[in-house]
């Protein structure tokens, strides 16, 4: 297995990606201000659904030939439903929207970064940009997922950080301002009753969710590949990755953007506002500094994304499916990321909230259904650390009939 610090760096990369620089950005330029309070309220309801999902990921995780463990909602539908084919419903519609939509999302907004500079021709650039990218990710891919956690654990921490400092040293001047404007918008009913679709309180709510993934069943995944010696541990952690995703990264691209002195635009959605606004905060290193923080960002979504696929392709399979299978599918996932980067935007994003949607519809129900396991796993932790003990979980303390791979 995985240390639980690592789970959360899978995790984290998968979350932190380009939602927090475009997503951010889109939700502003067509939602305005408020949007991002929003987002916040997302964060806070998403950290408990993350507590949860990510608890019962580790509860039923299972045990692999090789001593690693995985697991996931596939896995918790099964296991506590006794419903194989919701699960495998499941799993499609997070290969559907992580392999497909997300990747494609991505792989257009990390090009898209380099609409600002002069050698970007709007008909060739995108797909030269998609080749290059293709084949770095299909050749990462190939070489398994080693590789993978090695360069997402470095990279991830690093980028967050610089990206956070930067961005809140050079604005500390406005941050008040910007703060009473977002509450005072966010409560403009106006605004939300006007156009529900374009207000503040929907972009900011479905961009929240496009950048921190909490409820729709994806980061239980990499949190049910980490050993821990309690389930809650792990879901604790989760609910970090949320906090991390939106109250840090999201904020600090919000407050980078609002105090810039640059109006947000429908027609500037995306990266475009992001690098007109570093421009003005940081001259002409600040459009350099957004498209290498975006390329490294984007990057790591598709590689964790694709750590996603491999888990939930072994629960169709019921074990490993063959080489020759993988190689295929690794192959349309690069050719996917080509496509990606030459469609139109307001497609792609149409086209990752539905499928993201699909996850949700299934998670959401079944970890309410579950909540019970789940708040009893708690409660064992909670007491367990009251009485000045590292926790340790015992499925029959919380009178758990199910037969665990690890709890036992």
């Amino acid at each position: 297995g995985v240390s639980s610090f690592q789970a959360l760096m899978v995790s984290t990369a998968s979350r932190v990606g380009t939602g927090n620089i475009i997503g951010v950005s889109s939700a502003i330029c067509i939602g305005g201000f408020g949007s991002v309070f929003w987002m916040w309220v997302i964060a806070i309801i998403g950290s408990a659904s993350a507590l949860i999902e990510s608890t019962l990921a580790q509860i039923y995780k299972k045990k692999g030939k090789d001593g690693e463990c995985y697991g996931g909602p596939a896995y918790y539908i099964e296991a506590a439903l006794h419903c194989r084919p919701l699960a495998i419903v499941f799993c499609l519609s997070m290969i559907a929207t992580y392999a497909f939509g997300f990747n494609m999302l991505a792989s257009y907004n990390l090009q898209s970064t380099f609409s600002g500079f002069s050698f970007y021709d709007a008909k060739w650039t995108p797909w030269i940009i998609g080749g290059i990218l293709a084949v770095i990710t299909g050749w990462c891919l190939l070489g398994g997922g080693s590789r993978i956690v090695k360069v997402t654990s470095t990279l991830v921490p690093a980028m967050g950080v610089a990206y956070i400092l930067i961005v809140m040293i050079i604005n500390r001047a406005y941050l008040p301002v910007v703060f009473s404007k977002i509450i005072s918008e966010a409560f403009d009913f106006q605004a939300i009753f006007g156009a529900f679709a374009g207000s503040a309180m929907m972009q900011g709510i479905r961009r929240g969710l496009y950048s921190n993934e909490a409820g729709i069943g994806s980061a239980p995944n990499a949190s049910a590949s980490a050993q821990v010696s309690h389930p809650i541990k792990q879901g604790l952690v989760q609910m970090l990755s949320v906090f991390i995703d939106t109250l840090l990264l999201c904020t600090a691209t919000a407050m980078m953007c609002l105090s810039s002195g640059i109006a947000p635009a429908k027609e500037l959605q995306g990266a475009p506002w992001v690098q007109a606004a570093l421009h003005e905060s940081l001259g002409s290193f600040g459009p350099l500094f957004i498209t290498v923080a975006m390329v490294l960002f984007a990057f790591t979504t598709l590689l964790g994304n694709c750590f996603y696929c491999d888990n939930l392709l072994n629960y169709i399979h019921r074990g490993q499916p063959s080489k020759t299978f993988m190689k295929g599918f690794r192959i349309v996932s690069a050719l996917v990321v080509f496509i990606g980067a030459g469609m139109e935007v307001s497609m792609l994003w149409n086209i990752s909230d539905v499928l993201m949607g699909v996850m949700a519809l299934i998670n959401i129900p079944v970890i309410l259904i579950l909540s019970n396991t789940a708040l009893k796993a708690l409660a064992d932790y909670e007491k367990q650390k009251k009485d000045g003990e590292n926790p340790v979980f015992k499925a029959g303390d919380i009178g758990l009939e199910y037969e665990t791979d690890y709890w036992g």
